[in-house]
């Protein structure tokens, strides 16, 4: 067995090979660029060493560097996480050189999987179901427009060295194809060095459905389940779970065989994972091979029992897979939320900032977090914007989705947009909770964008009863401070709550152990220890165990639960009138100017001074977080000013143009 691994990798993926090493007894070596000096990985690690500035091509990408501190530390073998250089032969190849071993599969079958053309191609020979379309490489736009035709839209076009949502766009009409063919490549370019893409078949209402396999160098070769992966956002996954709803044996049988099958071919060792596109029929194809770790691997270390960090060591050091396809169980289910800082009420755009305030519910038996950032750390522009992965487990899905709603709800993070509000939504819809999942599950629930979770009676009951409590604790404070106050329990008084655009007139009375409130008519009793400066509300409504997030805002309170959030005023009857008689502030007008929707980087600005434009006409391109965003008019007008040029740092708000009043 190793005695010193090193992780060519950063942040939670990192976090979590340290800690299997640990428990192996392993010495661990982490590298970090200049934007990571603090990271936690670094702290955890027995060594770190810094390998350069934040962009990734200059740090974490660059090999030779890479090379040098497994020579200096005397690493016996290196361990790459996900991304970054985790498929990468070229890698491989100079590990194996440096005399270390690389934990992954042989470098051949990193180069034959990491070719979507060629993977293809290797599929269909190993009678793997493959997708219809163009195998091969596309020269321009005019031939991605003939392929399309030919093959029939919609179309997907992607990335031939791509994964993870990048050089990835569905074009349903000739325009979409060739806007997409651009945008494919360029993406594509940036991520990976390479701009070939290819096209193929979009399956109508498709599962992503995945089999994790196992493999040792002594043609042992098992897969471990399926994980279904359909809920996704700008083609990148966000709910992951084992086993999928849709599956039933016979079908997980066949696809774990055509796994195996298509891993044999390639001489396959360590983990991998095989993806597939399935429809409601169960008819399933092949789309790629991951060869490396996957994002969502712990559901399915929940569901089988197995550590796959400790397998892929094990097996890199020259051991025998310890179990048989027979052996592999799948017991209970597991569900994996990704926390993203972003922001779902802007079109998930990525948020940048310090954490000022990171709480993840504790761990337990039915709860993991996988985090590589803590309380103060820096999520910044130049890596992805996920913060951790939640993951639950049940002894069923109903279990496991109940577990998750209350962890989501309980998890506190602040000083960044976030996504906790979008994933508990998902929770929560019926459709979600029926398994009835696609790939475009979140543009059919929300055709016009993710605008919050619907507020129903329970949640409404939740939010003003526990808005009251936190408002007159505060009150009954700063009472008892200022000698107003005679210890006595408050007797019940009116007042009025504004929520959103609605108002409310409540009856309220502290009692002992919590609040009892008159909503409507209705009796709501809550019960818990809420105290001023707490963040969170965990007790009861109706004896409904409840969590709210609770944060004060002056008279205000921004409460969030259930994927609802609102800013709530509690106000006396005299002091709500008052309040109807102020005057409304019309908003500033911003329809002349195009603002940064995201802090970023200007790849392009593909529009000039003095040009005139038609509404929907794209005008610019920003780069955020490795993804490329296509700003577009949304008025017809002349360009006035251009302020930014290629290559600047935007904000948040920015103005990148300005347009001529009509």
């Amino acid at each position: 067995m190793f005695n010193k691994i090193l992780i060519a990798n950063r942040g939670e993926i990192a976090c979590r090979i340290i800690k299997t090493c640990r428990r192996m007894g392993i010495q661990t070596v982490a590298i970090y660029s200049e934007a990571d000096a603090d990271a936690l990985h670094v702290r955890m690690a027995d060594e770190a060493v810094f390998i350069g500035p934040p962009a990734p091509a200059e740090s974490y990408l660059k090999i030779d560097r890479i090379i040098e501190v497994i020579r200096e530390t005397g690493a016996e073998a290196v361990h790459p996480g996900f991304g970054f250089l985790s498929e990468n032969g070229a890698f491989v190849a100079a590990v194996e050189e440096a005399g270390a071993v690389f934990i992954g599969p042989p470098a051949a079958a990193v180069a034959a999987m990491g070719d979507k053309i060629e993977s293809k191609k290797l599929a269909e020979k190993a009678n793997v179901n493959i997708i219809p379309g163009h195998m091969g490489e596309i020269a321009d736009a005019d031939e991605a427009l003939k392929i399309a035709e030919s093959i029939g839209y919609p179309v997907m076009i992607k990335a031939a060295a791509g994964g993870g949502g990048k050089g990835m766009r569905v074009a349903e009409s000739a325009e979409e194809a060739r806007e997409g063919f651009r945008a494919a490549r360029s993406e594509a370019k940036a991520s990976f060095g390479d701009d070939r893409v290819f096209l193929e078949k979009f399956i109508v209402e498709p599962r992503h459905i995945e089999i994790q396999i196992m493999a040792d160098a002594h043609g042992n070769i098992v897969y471990l389940g399926e994980r279904e992966c359909s809920i996704q956002r700008r083609h990148q996954k966000v709910v992951e779970e084992a086993p999928s709803p849709l599956l039933d044996p016979e079908t997980r049988r066949a696809m774990g065989e055509q796994a195996v099958a298509l891993a044999r071919a390639v001489d396959y060792r360590s983990a991998g994972t095989v993806e597939f596109v399935a429809d409601a029929k169960k008819n399933f194809y092949f789309l790629e091979m991951n060869t490396r770790l996957q994002v969502e691997h712990p559901v399915t270390e929940f569901v089988t029992g197995l550590d796959l960090v400790e397998q892929m060591i094990r097996v890199a050091a020259g051991e025998e897979l310890a179990f048989s396809q027979d052996d592999i169980k799948l017991d209970g289910w597991a569900i994996e939320t990704r926390v993203y800082a972003e922001d779902p009420l802007r079109g998930f755009l990525p948020s940048i900032g310090r954490l000022k305030r990171y709480r993840p519910p504790e761990e337990s038996a039915h709860v993991r977090i996988d985090s590589g950032v803590e309380e103060g750390s820096e999520v910044t522009m130049f890596y992805d914007p996920m913060i951790a992965k939640l993951v639950s487990y049940g002894s069923d899905r109903g279990a496991a989705i109940d577990t998750m709603k209350r962890s989501l709800d309980g998890f506190e993070i602040r000083g960044v947009s976030h996504n906790i509000g979008f994933l508990s939504a998902i929770m929560r819809e019926e459709r979600f909770r029926d398994g009835a999942l696609t790939t475009g599950f979140v543009a059919d629930v929300w055709p016009d964008g993710f605008s919050g979770a619907a507020l129903d009676d329970e949640t409404l009951e939740n939010l003003i009863g526990v808005g009251l409590l936190a408002h007159l604790t505060v009150l009954e404070r700063d009472g008892g401070i200022s000698g107003q106050f005679d210890g006595a329990s408050h007797p019940a008084a009116n007042w009025v709550v504004r929520l959103g655009q609605d108002r409310h007139a409540v009856e309220a009375a502290l009692v002992e152990g919590g609040i009892d409130v008159t909503l409507d008519g209705r009796a709501i009793a809550v019960r818990g220890h809420w105290r001023p400066g707490d963040r969170q509300f965990d007790g009861m409504v109706q004896d409904r165990p409840v969590i709210v997030q609770t944060d004060r805002r002056g008279t205000q309170w921004d409460l969030a639960h259930a994927g609802v959030a609102e800013r709530v005023v509690i106000l006396s009857q005299h002091a709500d009138t008052l309040l109807e008689r102020m005057p409304f502030k019309e908003p500033a007008d911003t329809s002349r100017l195009l603002l940064s929707p995201m802090p970023g980087m200007v790849v392009d600005i593909l529009v000039a001074e003095g040009e005139e434009v038609k509404a929907g006409a794209a005008l610019a391109i920003v780069d955020a977080m490795k993804m490329e965003n296509v700003l577009h008019a949304e008025i017809d007008g002349r360009v006035k000013a251009v302020n930014v040029a290629k290559g600047d740092s935007l904000a948040v708000d920015q103005i990148i143009l300005e347009f001529d009043e009509p």
